[in-house]
């Protein structure tokens, strides 16, 4: 079955950096597009970041451009998210999802609810703060 499961989540001081991983399996992984979605404590689902399939194209939230990465590895089956000068707002569950079903521009992408993608991971937690 499809399994997604992110690590790397923890307690970062403001301004530092971090890096998440999802492992992928039970998919062609190299055929689909991954993304990133954050939850914030009493707030809904936030797209947050996107890759194609074969890492030729990136979208990013406004929120977050310029300061996350994100990438991967389609030999290791591996999504990652390089988040550097993380703020407060950036504390939050990330979740790795993929089978999208919302909409893309040249640069963001929206989404309404969990509905819209197909596959979601377990998620881990970021809490960013001194």
């Amino acid at each position: 079955e499809v399994q997604l499961v992110e690590s790397g989540g923890g307690l970062v001081l403001p301004g530092r950096s971090l890096r998440l991983s999802c492992a992928a399996s039970g998919f062609p992984f190299s055929n689909w597009d991954m993304h990133w979605v954050r939850q914030a404590p009493g707030k809904g689902l936030e797209w947050v970041s996107g890759i194609t399939s074969s890492g030729s194209k990136t979208w990013y939230a406004d929120s977050v451009k310029g300061r996350f990465t994100i990438s991967r590895d389609n030999a290791q089956n591996t999504l990652y998210l390089q988040m550097n000068s993380l703020q407060s707002e950036d504390t939050a569950v990330y979740y790795c999802a993929t089978d999208f079903a919302g909409a893309c521009s040249g640069t963001v992408c929206w989404m309404e609810g969990r509905s819209d993608f197909g596959y979601w991971g377990q998620g881990t937690q970021v809490t960013v703060s001194s």
